[in-house]
């Protein structure tokens, strides 16, 4: 019996399922993917589209716990968007996806009814975050402040 209870462990943990004890619902568990912040980035916006607010939060609190110190030292580092190649923009790439995630996080509020968690997502990109910017697939890069603040003036209207 003992093996048998071992064994189903081990299945549980190699495919990636946690079991809650409070009521034994079956939850899978997060795949944060290669842990990079464009990977957690793009896992928060398939969350937002999904409208999976607790998804878009555990993607977005990862990108901040793993790479907001890095961002704070690249805004520190900033007095002016970056602007002179792509390749410029990009090189700033954990301030970019943890202001892109933050941004990402206030919509979700937002979506959810969720207003005043909304405002401060978009503070926190404006105050904290500000030199970020995002790569639209279309091509040209957008930025999380600008956008914030628009949100930030839609929500007090």
């Amino acid at each position: 019996m003992k093996e048998l209870i071992m064994a189903a462990v081990i299945l549980l943990i190699s495919t990636g399922v946690q079991v809650m004890a409070q009521d034994q619902r079956v939850v899978p568990a997060a795949d944060f993917g290669d842990f990079s912040s464009k990977t957690l980035a793009a896992k928060a916006w398939g969350a937002l589209s999904g409208k999976d607010l607790k998804s878009v939060e555990m993607y977005v609190n990862k990108i901040v716990e793993l790479y907001g110190a890095k961002a704070k030292e690249m805004q520190a580092s900033l007095k002016e968007y970056p602007w002179e190649s792509n390749a410029k923009i990009f090189s700033y790439w954990a301030l970019n996806d943890v202001g892109t995630g933050l941004f990402i996080l206030g919509e979700a509020y937002q979506n959810a009814g969720r207003t005043e968690d909304a405002r401060q997502a978009f503070r926190r990109v404006i105050q904290e975050y500000l030199y970020a910017q995002c790569w639209d697939t279309q091509g040209w890069f957008w930025k999380p402040a600008e956008a914030a603040q628009k949100k930030l003036a839609e929500l007090d209207s």
